[in-house]
Formats: structure tokens, sequence, C-alpha cells
């Protein structure tokens, strides 16, 4: 399971003493910015056995704060941490035994300190154990580990956790499916202005799973996830926008959004782009953006665009006329199930265009 790790924060001990006072220094010292005071302040004791102070001292170290960068120092430092218990470290040595971060990546070694992180409550680590157990990393996969897992992260309010959770719900994966569920995760997470649970939540808006129907709710929802830079979001914003859904019809502005989730290489929103184009909707006519479009859909496995595609250099549209690249594209198209492809494929088997007159393979594509 590769994610980014941030290792920028660093833990309180809920203990008193002239220890707790020092580190607490370097604590504040460090969330200002003035590392060179927390590496005084942490450094002896670390070298004493705090915990806490080895885990504040390995992040100086991951991240480079005051020290030279030396990620071999930090791994050993929430070593030692996390073998005397400590959650926050035993979290950063999963994270980074998951991700093969200066040691080999091991699947099993991170399972491990996530759980005993996780069993003291770190939400992160809660989290990503339900991803381990979710697919299987490190353990036999086991849906309702994870679905508990999650919900233990979400319930403290974990925006990631939240979202996963109601995917869990939605799919009903570790759970008996619950569309309400669902949706009232998906609505927490979204809240908090994490961009795959606003896209969801739009989904369902529009979907009406586990709530009435709203296509006014579901721009909402989609239109913050879009402002995020979702690809996906963009494109189902645009599409609201085409068809009216939500939103008073506007060609220009779903050529806006398509734009930009084209622009990011989503395949769908390339060839919705090459059909404004083409048809000059929302955007001035012009065959050959419309053909380039179409090719870049094309290229990653889009039926339609495959389709779309063939048609152009069958009409000599954008392109030079060549029967041979209609024939190309149709037959990608055809053998992803697209009718009029095979249609289309068909009838060049039957004519000879762009390939050898074939009557047996003309039938049995009609026949399809």
């Amino acid at each position: 399971m590769k994610r980014l790790l941030l290792f920028a924060s660093f833990s309180i001990l809920l203990s008193g003493g002239p220890a707790f006072a020092d580190y607490k220094k370097g604590l504040e010292a460090a969330k200002r910015g003035d590392y060179a005071i927390a590496l005084r302040e942490w450094k002896p004791l670390a070298e004493q056995g705090d915990a806490s102070c080895q885990n504040g001292l390995g992040v100086l170290y991951y991240n480079g704060f005051g020290v030279p960068r030396d990620k071999n120092k930090a791994f050993d430092l929430y070593n030692l941490s996390a073998n005397q218990g400590f959650a926050i470290a035993q979290y950063h040595l999963g994270s980074m035994y998951d991700n093969g971060d200066v040691v080999t990546q091991d699947d099993e070694a991170a399972v491990k300190w996530y759980q005993k992180a996780a069993e003291q409550g770190h939400v992160e680590a809660q989290y990503s154990l339900g991803g381990m157990y979710r697919q299987g990393l490190g353990v036999t996969r086991n849906d309702k580990l994870a679905f508990n897992w999650y919900r233990k992260a979400a319930e403290q309010g974990y925006d990631k956790a939240q979202h996963n959770l109601g995917v869990m719900y939605e799919k009903g994966r570790g759970v008996t499916r619950d569309d309400r569920a669902a949706f009232d995760w998906y609505q927490k997470a979204a809240e908090q202005g994490y961009v795959y649970a606003q896209y969801n939540l739009g989904v369902v808006y529009a979907k009406g799973r586990g709530v009435t129907r709203d296509d006014k709710a579901a721009v909402k929802w989609y239109e913050k996830a879009a402002n995020q830079n979702y690809a996906v979001a963009q494109y189902n914003l645009g599409w609201m926008y085409d068809e009216g859904l939500g939103v008073t019809e506007d060609d220009a502005t779903a050529v806006k959004w398509w734009i930009k989730a084209a622009e990011q290489g989503y395949a769908k929103a390339q060839n919705s782009l090459a059909v404004m184009y083409s048809e000059g909707q929302g955007v001035t006519q012009d065959d050959k953006a419309a053909f380039d479009w179409y090719r870049k859909a094309a290229e990653q496995g889009n039926p339609a665009a495959q389709y779309n595609l063939g048609l152009m250099y069958a009409q000599g549209q954008g392109a030079a006329r060549d029967d041979k690249a209609a024939f190309k594209w149709f037959k990608k198209a055809a053998e992803q199930g697209h009718a009029e492809a095979s249609s289309r494929l068909a009838k060049m088997y039957f004519f000879g265009e762009g390939v050898d007159q074939d009557f047996v393979n003309a039938f049995e594509w009609w026949a399809k």
C-alpha cells in the first residue's frame, strides 16, 4: 500500500514531571519552526530513553528539520520509541515498512506496527490497518476487519476513513449494504473537504441512492470536488451543464469543465470535448481539434472515441481520409462491444474498404 507520508506532527506526553516540561518546550519550539531548540531539548532525553523525545527527534531527522536529513537515523529512533510502546512511533515505523522507506518493503511488519498503534487508538494507524485488511496486504484479506478499523478511525473524525466506510456500506463489503449509511459517511467526509467523498456525495445525490435525488445538490458537490481539480468530478459537472441537470443548460460551461478534465487525461472528457468541437457546441467548430481529442481518448482504449476516430478517418474530417486507419479504429471499438463500430466493420469487410474483402468476417460482425 503506497501512500504519501506526513511526519510533521509531534505528540505530547500525557504525563507530568521535568522530562515532560523539557519535551513540551521542544514541542512548542518545533511547532513554531525553531528546530534548534527542539533538538537541544529532545536529544539528551532521547539518549536517556525517553520514548516521546526519541519519536520527536526521529521526526526532525526524517524531514531534515534543523539537522541533515537522515531517514536511517529516523528509522532507528522510531524503532527505539516504538519498542517502548509509543503509538505515534509505531505508526511511523509501520509506514516506513509499508512504503519500503529506507527498509525493505514488508507488509507483514507494517501490519504488526500499525496494529500496535491502532490498538492504542492512533487514528491514522487504524485507517492504514483497515486498508491492509481490505487489500490483503500482510494479512489475509478480511473485509469485516477492514470495516471495523475504518469505523474506529471514522468515529474519531478521520475524513479518509469516513469516506472508505461509506464505500464499504455502499458496496456491502464487510457489512450489510446500506445506502443511507453510505450517504451519511460520505457527507461527514465531504464536509471536511475530502475530495473523493465530495465526488461520491455528488454521485449519490445524482442517482438518489440513500437520499432523495437532488440534481442541484449533486452539482454543488461535484463543483466542490472539481474545484480541487478532480478530473472525474470535472467531467460529471460538465455533463450536468451539458444536460441542464440541476443547472441551466450551458454548453460553454460544459466545455470549460471538460477541457479541465481532458487536459488531465480523462478519456471520457476527451471524447465529450471532441464531440463538442465536432458539432460546434459551446466552442467554435473545429474538426482538427475534434480529431486530436478523439485520438487521445481512443489511444486510452475508450470505445466511443475509437469509433468516432474511425468515422473521422472514414470521412476525411480533421485528417486525410484513410480507410485502413478507419478500419483499425472501428475494429478496436467493435472488439469492446461497440455496436455501431461492429456494423461499420462488417460493412468494410463486405465492400473491401481498408481491408481485403471478406464476406465471412462481414457476416460474423453483422451478427454480433
